[in-house]
Protein backbone atom coordinates (compact mmCIF):
# COMPACT_ATOMS: atom_id res chain seq x y z
CA UNK A 1 0.00 0.00 0.00
CA UNK A 2 1.21 3.30 -1.06
CA UNK A 3 1.17 6.20 1.48
CA UNK A 4 1.89 9.97 -0.31
CA UNK A 5 4.97 11.55 1.48
CA UNK A 6 4.64 14.51 3.97
CA UNK A 7 6.82 17.36 4.24
CA UNK A 8 8.61 17.13 7.61
CA UNK A 9 7.04 20.95 8.24
CA UNK A 10 3.87 19.96 7.82
CA UNK A 11 4.12 17.16 9.91
CA UNK A 12 5.72 19.34 12.46
CA UNK A 13 3.15 22.10 12.24
CA UNK A 14 0.63 19.84 12.75
CA UNK A 15 1.60 17.99 15.88
CA UNK A 16 2.44 21.38 17.03
CA UNK A 17 -1.25 22.39 16.55
CA UNK A 18 -2.49 19.00 18.11
CA UNK A 19 -0.67 19.73 21.24
CA UNK A 20 -1.75 23.40 21.50
CA UNK A 21 -5.32 22.03 21.22
CA UNK A 22 -5.15 19.04 23.67
CA UNK A 23 -3.24 22.45 25.90
CA UNK A 24 -6.57 24.52 25.58
CA UNK A 25 -9.19 21.22 26.34
CA UNK A 26 -7.42 20.58 29.42
CA UNK A 27 -6.88 24.36 30.62
CA UNK A 28 -10.75 24.84 29.81
CA UNK A 29 -11.85 21.66 31.43
CA UNK A 30 -9.60 22.62 34.49
CA UNK A 31 -11.64 25.83 34.60
CA UNK A 32 -15.09 24.48 33.90
CA UNK A 33 -14.11 22.24 36.68
CA UNK A 34 -13.93 24.67 39.47
CA UNK A 35 -14.60 23.98 42.26
CA UNK A 36 -12.59 20.71 42.00
CA UNK A 37 -11.99 20.00 45.75
CA UNK A 38 -13.36 21.12 48.99
CA UNK A 39 -13.12 25.07 49.59
CA UNK A 40 -12.18 26.29 53.08
CA UNK A 41 -13.15 29.42 55.26
CA UNK A 42 -11.19 30.60 57.68
CA UNK A 43 -13.00 32.74 60.36
CA UNK A 44 -10.40 34.42 62.03
CA UNK A 45 -11.91 34.59 65.58
CA UNK A 46 -12.95 31.91 68.11
CA UNK A 47 -16.29 29.35 67.67
CA UNK A 48 -19.94 30.73 68.46
CA UNK A 49 -19.35 34.62 67.95
CA UNK A 50 -21.24 36.19 65.08
CA UNK A 51 -18.42 36.04 62.60
CA UNK A 52 -17.77 32.39 63.18
CA UNK A 53 -22.25 32.47 62.62
CA UNK A 54 -22.20 33.91 59.42
CA UNK A 55 -19.46 31.66 57.91
CA UNK A 56 -21.39 28.66 58.42
CA UNK A 57 -24.66 29.92 57.25
CA UNK A 58 -22.82 31.00 54.12
CA UNK A 59 -20.77 27.49 54.02
CA UNK A 60 -23.67 25.81 54.27
CA UNK A 61 -25.93 27.45 51.45
CA UNK A 62 -22.06 27.72 49.12
CA UNK A 63 -22.73 23.85 49.41
CA UNK A 64 -25.33 23.72 47.38
CA UNK A 65 -23.89 25.15 44.50
CA UNK A 66 -20.12 24.30 44.75
CA UNK A 67 -20.64 20.51 44.39
CA UNK A 68 -18.53 20.53 46.85
CA UNK A 69 -17.82 20.39 50.84
CA UNK A 70 -17.68 24.09 52.11
CA UNK A 71 -15.31 23.83 55.46
CA UNK A 72 -15.12 26.27 58.24
CA UNK A 73 -11.83 26.75 60.11
CA UNK A 74 -11.34 28.67 63.06
CA UNK A 75 -8.18 30.06 63.29
CA UNK A 76 -7.78 32.34 66.52
CA UNK A 77 -5.10 34.83 67.54
CA UNK A 78 -3.95 38.76 67.53
CA UNK A 79 -7.20 40.37 67.07
CA UNK A 80 -7.92 38.24 63.83
CA UNK A 81 -4.65 39.01 62.14
CA UNK A 82 -3.30 35.09 62.27
CA UNK A 83 -6.39 34.16 60.29
CA UNK A 84 -6.72 36.66 58.10
CA UNK A 85 -2.21 36.31 57.82
CA UNK A 86 -2.84 32.77 56.98
CA UNK A 87 -5.15 33.56 53.53
CA UNK A 88 -3.63 36.55 52.74
CA UNK A 89 -0.31 34.26 52.22
CA UNK A 90 -2.27 30.93 50.78
CA UNK A 91 -2.35 29.96 46.87
CA UNK A 92 -4.62 32.25 44.88
CA UNK A 93 -6.71 29.36 43.22
CA UNK A 94 -10.13 30.21 44.88
CA UNK A 95 -9.73 27.25 47.61
CA UNK A 96 -8.56 29.34 50.82
CA UNK A 97 -11.23 32.00 51.67
CA UNK A 98 -11.12 34.60 54.63
CA UNK A 99 -14.17 35.92 56.81
CA UNK A 100 -13.29 39.75 56.12
CA UNK A 101 -14.46 41.47 58.98
CA UNK A 102 -14.47 44.83 60.16
CA UNK A 103 -12.91 46.97 62.00
CA UNK A 104 -10.04 44.62 62.80
CA UNK A 105 -9.41 44.02 58.87
CA UNK A 106 -8.92 47.47 58.45
CA UNK A 107 -7.57 48.89 61.71
CA UNK A 108 -5.19 46.29 62.10
CA UNK A 109 -2.42 47.92 59.57
CA UNK A 110 -2.88 51.04 60.65
CA UNK A 111 -2.09 50.57 64.20
CA UNK A 112 0.68 47.93 64.11
CA UNK A 113 2.78 46.10 61.38
CA UNK A 114 0.84 43.63 60.35
CA UNK A 115 1.13 40.36 58.06
CA UNK A 116 -1.45 41.65 55.28
CA UNK A 117 -3.63 44.49 54.37
CA UNK A 118 -6.70 45.43 52.28
CA UNK A 119 -4.47 45.12 49.25
CA UNK A 120 -3.62 41.29 50.32
CA UNK A 121 -7.23 40.26 49.20
CA UNK A 122 -9.16 39.85 46.38
CA UNK A 123 -12.42 41.52 47.66
CA UNK A 124 -15.54 39.02 46.49
CA UNK A 125 -18.64 40.07 48.54
CA UNK A 126 -19.62 41.38 51.49
CA UNK A 127 -22.51 39.26 52.71
CA UNK A 128 -23.54 40.78 56.07
CA UNK A 129 -23.99 44.01 58.18
CA UNK A 130 -23.56 44.19 62.08
CA UNK A 131 -23.77 47.75 63.02
CA UNK A 132 -22.42 49.30 66.22
CA UNK A 133 -25.23 50.18 68.56
CA UNK A 134 -25.21 52.19 71.95
CA UNK A 135 -27.31 50.89 74.93
CA UNK A 136 -27.99 52.57 78.37
CA UNK A 137 -30.21 51.16 81.54
CA UNK A 138 -33.10 53.50 81.08
CA UNK A 139 -32.97 53.64 84.85
CA UNK A 140 -30.09 56.86 84.27
CA UNK A 141 -32.52 59.21 82.62
CA UNK A 142 -30.91 58.88 79.10
CA UNK A 143 -33.55 57.43 76.67
CA UNK A 144 -31.54 59.06 73.21
CA UNK A 145 -28.82 59.70 70.83
CA UNK A 146 -29.23 63.29 71.54
CA UNK A 147 -29.59 63.08 75.26
CA UNK A 148 -26.39 60.58 75.80
CA UNK A 149 -24.19 63.30 74.30
CA UNK A 150 -26.24 66.44 76.55
CA UNK A 151 -25.44 64.29 79.25
CA UNK A 152 -21.23 64.13 77.85
CA UNK A 153 -20.79 67.52 77.47
CA UNK A 154 -22.21 68.51 80.51
CA UNK A 155 -19.83 66.37 82.55
CA UNK A 156 -16.87 65.73 80.08
CA UNK A 157 -14.75 62.68 81.08
CA UNK A 158 -17.24 60.88 83.52
CA UNK A 159 -19.69 58.86 81.94
CA UNK A 160 -18.35 55.48 81.71
CA UNK A 161 -19.06 53.06 78.51
CA UNK A 162 -18.07 49.24 78.43
CA UNK A 163 -16.32 47.34 75.03
CA UNK A 164 -15.19 44.27 74.37
CA UNK A 165 -11.50 45.22 74.50
CA UNK A 166 -9.04 48.04 73.31
CA UNK A 167 -9.25 48.39 69.43
CA UNK A 168 -12.83 46.48 69.51
CA UNK A 169 -15.21 47.39 66.85
CA UNK A 170 -17.12 49.24 69.81
CA UNK A 171 -14.29 51.00 71.30
CA UNK A 172 -13.73 53.07 67.84
CA UNK A 173 -17.22 53.46 67.19
CA UNK A 174 -17.38 55.15 70.25
CA UNK A 175 -14.22 57.44 69.76
CA UNK A 176 -15.46 58.36 66.21
CA UNK A 177 -19.08 59.47 68.50
CA UNK A 178 -16.34 61.52 70.71
CA UNK A 179 -14.68 62.89 67.38
CA UNK A 180 -17.89 63.83 65.67
CA UNK A 181 -19.87 65.00 68.61
CA UNK A 182 -16.91 67.22 70.45
CA UNK A 183 -17.81 64.82 73.19
CA UNK A 184 -15.35 62.68 76.00
CA UNK A 185 -16.10 59.52 77.82
CA UNK A 186 -13.99 57.22 79.98
CA UNK A 187 -13.32 53.75 78.41
CA UNK A 188 -14.23 50.73 80.66
CA UNK A 189 -12.65 47.70 78.46
CA UNK A 190 -13.78 43.60 79.34
CA UNK A 191 -12.72 40.98 77.98
CA UNK A 192 -16.17 40.29 75.87
CA UNK A 193 -19.51 41.52 75.12
CA UNK A 194 -21.27 39.21 77.85
CA UNK A 195 -19.18 40.96 80.66
CA UNK A 196 -20.48 44.69 78.93
CA UNK A 197 -23.89 43.43 79.12
CA UNK A 198 -23.59 42.14 82.83
CA UNK A 199 -21.53 45.56 83.57
CA UNK A 200 -24.29 47.56 82.19
CA UNK A 201 -27.31 45.80 84.04
CA UNK A 202 -25.78 45.53 86.99
CA UNK A 203 -24.99 49.27 87.27
CA UNK A 204 -21.11 49.30 87.10
CA UNK A 205 -21.23 51.22 83.79
CA UNK A 206 -23.63 54.30 81.89
CA UNK A 207 -23.52 53.08 78.34
CA UNK A 208 -22.52 49.62 76.94
CA UNK A 209 -21.52 48.92 73.03
CA UNK A 210 -22.75 45.83 71.27
CA UNK A 211 -23.00 45.06 67.59
CA UNK A 212 -27.01 45.04 67.08
CA UNK A 213 -27.40 41.43 67.05
CA UNK A 214 -25.68 41.02 70.50
CA UNK A 215 -27.59 43.96 71.69
CA UNK A 216 -31.41 42.66 70.24
CA UNK A 217 -30.41 39.62 72.32
CA UNK A 218 -29.42 41.67 75.64
CA UNK A 219 -32.38 43.97 75.09
CA UNK A 220 -35.16 41.08 75.76
CA UNK A 221 -36.68 40.95 79.51
CA UNK A 222 -34.09 43.28 81.09
CA UNK A 223 -33.32 46.66 81.55
CA UNK A 224 -31.38 47.46 78.38
CA UNK A 225 -32.32 50.51 75.80
CA UNK A 226 -30.97 50.54 72.52
CA UNK A 227 -30.04 54.02 71.85
CA UNK A 228 -29.16 53.75 68.06
CA UNK A 229 -27.63 51.82 65.18
CA UNK A 230 -24.54 53.45 62.99
CA UNK A 231 -25.46 52.04 59.63
CA UNK A 232 -26.55 53.93 56.60
CA UNK A 233 -30.21 52.74 57.15
CA UNK A 234 -32.71 51.31 59.40
CA UNK A 235 -31.93 47.45 59.57
CA UNK A 236 -34.56 45.01 58.99
CA UNK A 237 -33.98 43.44 62.41
CA UNK A 238 -34.72 46.86 64.16
CA UNK A 239 -36.86 49.29 61.85
CA UNK A 240 -37.93 50.93 65.35
CA UNK A 241 -34.23 51.60 65.83
CA UNK A 242 -32.79 55.44 64.89
CA UNK A 243 -29.80 56.01 62.91
CA UNK A 244 -26.88 57.97 64.23
CA UNK A 245 -27.31 59.83 61.23
CA UNK A 246 -30.78 60.73 61.93
CA UNK A 247 -29.67 62.38 65.19
CA UNK A 248 -27.04 64.38 63.21
CA UNK A 249 -23.78 62.01 63.34
CA UNK A 250 -23.57 60.30 59.73
CA UNK A 251 -21.05 57.55 61.17
CA UNK A 252 -21.33 54.08 59.69
CA UNK A 253 -19.45 51.48 62.20
CA UNK A 254 -19.50 48.43 63.54
CA UNK A 255 -18.93 44.47 61.87
CA UNK A 256 -19.39 43.84 57.66
CA UNK A 257 -18.17 40.13 57.41
CA UNK A 258 -17.20 39.76 53.74
CA UNK A 259 -15.54 37.11 51.52
CA UNK A 260 -11.73 37.58 50.51
CA UNK A 261 -9.62 35.21 48.30
CA UNK A 262 -5.75 35.72 48.15
CA UNK A 263 -5.04 38.24 45.49
CA UNK A 264 -4.09 37.30 42.49
CA UNK A 265 -6.82 35.12 41.97
CA UNK A 266 -7.68 34.26 37.81
CA UNK A 267 -10.40 35.81 36.63
CA UNK A 268 -12.56 32.43 35.69
CA UNK A 269 -12.28 32.03 39.30
CA UNK A 270 -13.40 34.95 40.59
CA UNK A 271 -16.24 34.27 38.42
CA UNK A 272 -17.25 31.35 39.50
CA UNK A 273 -16.66 31.82 43.09
CA UNK A 274 -18.70 34.92 42.86
CA UNK A 275 -21.55 32.82 41.13
CA UNK A 276 -22.25 30.14 43.66
CA UNK A 277 -22.04 33.27 46.09
CA UNK A 278 -24.44 34.76 44.37
CA UNK A 279 -27.14 31.88 44.43
CA UNK A 280 -25.61 30.74 47.87
CA UNK A 281 -26.70 34.83 49.15
CA UNK A 282 -30.19 34.52 47.50
CA UNK A 283 -31.41 31.41 48.28
CA UNK A 284 -34.41 31.51 50.38
CA UNK A 285 -33.34 29.09 52.97
CA UNK A 286 -30.28 31.46 53.65
CA UNK A 287 -32.13 34.53 54.37
CA UNK A 288 -34.52 33.00 56.65
CA UNK A 289 -31.88 31.03 58.77
CA UNK A 290 -29.94 34.75 58.76
CA UNK A 291 -32.90 36.54 59.75
CA UNK A 292 -33.93 33.62 62.87
CA UNK A 293 -29.66 34.08 63.91
CA UNK A 294 -30.57 38.29 63.72
CA UNK A 295 -27.80 38.28 61.12
CA UNK A 296 -28.56 41.11 58.48
CA UNK A 297 -27.92 40.27 54.47
CA UNK A 298 -26.52 43.25 53.24
CA UNK A 299 -25.09 42.00 49.99
CA UNK A 300 -22.67 44.15 48.32
CA UNK A 301 -20.51 42.27 45.13
CA UNK A 302 -16.70 43.21 44.43
CA UNK A 303 -16.74 46.59 42.55
CA UNK A 304 -19.01 48.25 45.19
CA UNK A 305 -17.54 46.39 48.34
CA UNK A 306 -13.83 47.54 47.43
CA UNK A 307 -15.38 50.93 47.43
CA UNK A 308 -16.57 50.98 50.66
CA UNK A 309 -13.95 49.15 52.44
CA UNK A 310 -11.46 51.93 50.50
CA UNK A 311 -13.63 54.54 52.17
CA UNK A 312 -14.03 53.12 55.64
CA UNK A 313 -10.24 52.61 55.36
CA UNK A 314 -9.68 56.44 54.81
CA UNK A 315 -12.09 57.22 58.13
CA UNK A 316 -9.99 54.75 60.06
CA UNK A 317 -7.17 56.36 59.13
CA UNK A 318 -8.74 59.79 59.83
CA UNK A 319 -9.34 59.09 62.88
CA UNK A 320 -5.90 57.18 64.44
CA UNK A 321 -4.65 60.59 63.75
CA UNK A 322 -6.68 62.02 66.03
CA UNK A 323 -7.56 59.25 68.41
CA UNK A 324 -5.40 55.90 68.36
CA UNK A 325 -7.44 53.76 69.90
CA UNK A 326 -4.45 51.51 71.29
CA UNK A 327 -3.74 54.02 73.39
Amino acid sequence: MHFPKLPVGSLITNAVRAGLMLLCAVTLQAHAAFPAKPITIVVPFSAGGGTDLTARLLAKSMEKYAGQPVVVVNKVGAGGEIGMAQVASAPADGYMLSIVNTPNALTIPIERSAKFGLASFDLLANVMDDPATLSVNPSRGIQSIQDLVAAAKKAPDTLTYGTAGIGSAGHVSMLMLEKAAGIKLRHVPFKGTSEVANALLGGHIDVATANLGEALGFAKGSQWLILGQMAPRRSPMARELPTFAEAGYALESGSLRGLGAPRGLPVETSRALLAIIDKAVADPEFREAALKAQQDVRYLRQGEYQALMTEMKKRYESLWTTSPWNQ
